[in-house]
């Protein structure tokens, strides 16, 4: 246990008080139920008790909203003067508090985009708590943590931010380790399919470069060493096999690097066999009404909706833990 310095706060801060607030730190916003899945292993009921406690206390806000949405929480001035006493956020960017709380003012756009990272994070959680051999030794969802430059599809130099950065951890019976690398962008169907392969290709970029490699202190020159997949997430079906196409499409085309899945699969089951690659959507669609070369059309966009459940019926999905394309493969 940690006293809190105020005598006047009926709260004793623990460790995992801290850990709550870092996480607050880090995200900006969160939910009663993202606190829950992410801290509490999926006890609404002992978060909501714990958050009640903290929001008397004064370490937790909540921003204005209609009766019917679920509370959205941020940190406060006083939360994160106990989070810099504690030392808890020492090794993150230095942030003072002006930038802070201007960071937790978003549009409602954004903290729609925020919410949803946040549930892919705690399904994560709550998936791997259950599986008994897969741990979470990173989810982080700051952008600033994650930002790399690298090109793009249009050859131009740019600042990639991820939605989110995953280092998870596999113990085999053997009690070997593996480290599974993941780059998380949740795609809210606002931007155009050119933005999405564009900023797939800065990955394929930062890879080759060696810009993994070097964060974990190697030469750019042992970049094969340190293979990472993108996990897009789509509203629907129909996005993510438009993103599928315009993958196909990009030169050389990225096959096997971006991995593709729904919000509802992802946060169901994020670990099942959910995901599908352009690669297995080439294969699964050629010689087919669907083929990308015989479909695809770069200047205007015809909707099939057809093609959705035909491929969602046939199409072979992968698990990113039991598909040895992840653990062992080259994008």
């Amino acid at each position: 246990m940690r006293p809190d310095a105020s005598a006047r706060d009926c709260v004793e801060i623990t460790d995992r008080d801290l850990e709550i607030l870092r996480g607050l730190f880090e995200a900006r916003v969160m939910t009663a139920e993202h606190v829950a899945a992410i801290h509490f292993g999926g006890r609404y009921d002992a978060a909501r008790k714990r958050l009640a406690k903290l929001k008397t206390a004064g370490y937790v806000g909540e921003r204005p909203r209609r009766a019917y949405d679920p509370a959205v929480l941020f940190l406060t001035r006083k939360a994160f003067i106990a989070l810099c006493e504690a030392g808890t956020i020492a090794d993150l960017p230095h942030i003072g508090w002006p930038s802070l709380e201007k960071r937790v003012r978003v549009s409602e756009l954004t903290l729609r985009h925020e919410l949803d990272v946040q549930d892919v994070r705690g399904a994560f959680h709550l998936a791997a708590a259950k599986t008994g051999n897969l741990s979470l030794a990173e989810f982080s969802t700051w952008p600033l943590l994650n930002q790399f430059r690298a090109f793009n599809g249009a050859g131009e130099a740019v600042m990639v931010k991820p939605d989110g950065f995953i280092r998870l951890h596999e113990e085999s019976s053997a009690a070997e380790v593996f480290e599974h690398l993941f780059f998380l962008e949740v795609d809210r169907s606002t931007e155009p399919q050119e933005t999405l392969a564009s900023r797939a290709c800065s990955y394929r970029d930062f890879y080759r470069r060696g810009g993994m490699a070097i964060r974990r202190g190697e030469p750019p020159e042992a970049y094969e060493q340190f293979p990472f997949r993108v996990l897009m997430v789509f509203r629907n079906a129909e996005r993510r096999n438009n993103t599928a196409e315009k993958l196909l499409h990009v030169h050389p085309p990225i096959l096997t690097q971006v991995w593709l899945s729904t919000f509802a699969e992802i946060t169901a089951d994020p670990f099942g066999p959910i995901w599908i690659t352009p690669n297995e959507y080439r294969q699964m669609t050629k010689g087919t009404p669907f083929d990308k070369d015989r479909s695809f059309d770069p200047v205007r966009y015809h909707r099939q909706s057809q093609r959705e459940d035909w491929i969602d019926s046939r199409v072979k999905k992968l698990s990113v833990i039991a598909n040895t394309l992840f653990q062992f493969g080259r994008p």
